[in-house]
């Protein structure tokens, strides 16, 4: 058996990559981050236990990328979205968020 999730048959959607345009952008955007997870405002939700690829940014002093493997774990009506768990993020990414949440 391999632990490459993708030869299990483990789809994984991706949300929050480049934004082909501000519809976009305004339809789907990450919210309230922590050091687990974030929510992310979605018209149409994915469903719980749905694996993602998350890729978004943060300003600090400058643009930053911060990018890993989740898994929605909730889904809310009123902000409309869904909570995402990280399951993978590279130490980079993990150093972004720890500074990100220190200078607020």
């Amino acid at each position: 058996m391999t632990d490459d999730p993708n030869k299990r048959g483990e789809e994984r959607v991706t949300i929050n990559k480049e934004f082909e345009s501000f519809d976009a952008f305004i339809q789907e955007y990450v919210t309230n981050i922590s050091r687990t997870g974030v929510f992310i405002k979605s018209q149409t939700p994915l469903a719980i236990g749905t694996r993602v690829n998350l890729r978004f940014t943060v300003i600090m002093d400058d643009i930053e990328t911060i990018e890993g493997i989740g898994e929605v774990v909730r889904v809310e009506e009123d902000p409309q979205g869904m909570g995402v768990v990280f399951r993978e993020l590279s130490g980079y990414s993990k150093d972004l968020i720890d500074k990100l949440l220190t200078r607020c």
